[in-house]
């Protein structure tokens, strides 16, 4: 096991690093920007080291700046959360090159999953079935002449990230003409790739993701699924398990598939595999994320397994220490992420003072989050405040959990999403676990504000 880790991340994720590694007797030190100095995870950590200015690229993202900081504080392993330098294989090879662990898929591993068009059509090999498709698009031309041959609706997507970002919905030529380069350079900017895939676009479907673990002597598990189909811009704000589109043999077909799969392409460490459940039940695989995910706390509430210890356990090279049958999954849970942007106007991100803080509490509620009273929230990264989770015996009792703890949420000096949760928990579509991925972008999130500000 690793004696000191350096963690290369900020915001929740970077506490709730601290906190694991607290959990299994392993030294942490927290790297920050200038701009996370007086950050929650700074100020707890037993070490904490500056590795450079607000702009992320020059400290996040700095792999120099990332492995210097882990080499001077005596760290032999870096756990990169998510985002950031998570799923870049020449950061993960050069972290092995100093003789530090990355805590994630190996370099290898990583490249090998690296372009999501590639692994769409490695693991369509190993049996799971995927969204009809193109391969790399070379240039306009090629985008349109694949558009016409999958047939429109199409989604535009950026092969080397994910979050949304790049990725466009395209129902005309006219359409595709207008936002090609655009996708083009979002992606660039976002990734550092600009090459990009297209896939039918699928209506009224549900975005299903199963979690998985496989050690490094190719024993594997999956720990249930999580449904997150509540977004907005193909970006998840509301997630929960178990999903309330799959019946139980559904997704026991499914988490077994999954598991097979990214075992046979040899997969290691923690993985997401991401689904599209459509109307008829059928679900397609999309992607894989080599990392771990920001709705993690969901699945660690019913089956009451740290997934960041073990990640860590797997990276140092030790077996799961578990089977299939010592997972169980218990009640329902659901996640709420927390944002400082404002639902009534276009979604804008909101910076400033945190004037007063109340994390709820109460049997079955967490709270992961960087806020205390008078931090600044900064204006340079996203805009995650913190994750509210509930758990309940059954999805009933977890949505009327979930509003509770919303109600004694308190993020006072920001705007927040916090009543757009409230609103979307007590609408009718959500109560009957029917809501579909586009469904806030197609109908908008005023009936929704409009309703949490009753």
């Amino acid at each position: 096991m690793f004696s000191k880790v350096l963690i290369a991340n900020r915001g929740e994720i970077a506490l709730r690093i601290l906190r694991a590694c607290r959990t299994i007797g392993i030294g942490a030190v927290v790297a920050y920007s200038e701009a996370d100095r007086d950050s929650l995870a700074a100020q707890l950590a037993d070490e904490a080291i500056c590795i450079g200015p607000s702009d992320a690229r020059r400290s996040y993202l700095s792999a120099p700046a990332v492995i210097s900081a882990a080499v001077v504080t005596g760290c032999d392993a870096i756990h990169p959360g998510y985002g950031f330098l998570s799923e870049d294989e020449g950061f993960a090879d050069v972290v092995r090159a100093h003789g530090l662990t990355f805590i994630g898929p190996s370099a290898e591993v990583l490249e090998h999953f690296a372009s999501k068009e590639a692994t769409r059509r490695l693991l369509e090999a190993h049996g799971l079935r995927t969204i009809p498709g193109s391969g790399m698009l070379r240039d306009e031309a090629h985008a349109l002449e694949e558009a016409e041959r999958i047939s429109y609706p199409v989604l535009i997507k950026p092969s080397g990230g994910g979050g949304g970002k790049g990725m466009r919905l395209v129902r005309t030529a006219r359409e595709l003409e207008a936002t090609f380069k655009v996708s083009r350079s979002e992606a660039k900017a976002a990734f550092g790739d600009d090459a990009l895939y297209m896939e039918k676009y699928l209506g009224d479907n549900r975005h299903v993701e199963i979690q998985v673990a496989v050690d490094r002597f190719g024993h594997a598990i999956h720990l249930g699924e999580r449904d997150c189909s509540v977004q907005r811009r193909h970006q998840k704000i509301i997630e929960e398990t178990p999903s309330p589109a799959l019946t139980e043999a559904e997704r026991q077909d499914l988490c077994q598939r999954a598991v097979r799969a990214v075992v046979e392409a040899g997969y290691e460490n923690l993985g997401t595999l991401e689904f599209l459940v459509d109307s008829r039940g059928e679900a397609y695989f999309i992607e894989i994320n080599c990392r771990i995910q920001v709705e993690h706390p969901i699945t660690e509430m019913c089956t009451g397994i740290d997934l960041i210890a073990l990640q860590i356990k797997i990276a140092a090279g030790e077996p799961l220490g578990i089977n299939q049958a010592d997972v169980v999954s218990r009640g329902h849970a659901i996640e709420f992420r927390i944002l400082a942007e404002d639902p009534s106007n276009d979604f804008r991100p909101q910076g400033g003072q945190v004037l007063g803080y109340l994390a709820p509490g109460g049997p079955g509620v967490r709270m992961d989050s960087h806020l205390y009273p008078g931090y600044e929230v900064p204006p340079y990264y996203d805009s995650l405040l913190g994750k509210l989770s509930v758990w309940a015996p059954d999805r009933a009792q977890a949505i009327a959990r979930g509003d509770a703890a919303l109600r004694e949420l308190l993020v006072d000096g920001l705007t927040t999403n916090i009543e757009l949760h409230r609103a979307i928990l007590a609408n009718q579509v959500f109560i009957d676990g029917k809501v579909t991925t586009d469904l806030l972008d197609r109908v908008g999130s005023a009936p929704f504000v409009a309703a949490g500000n009753r």
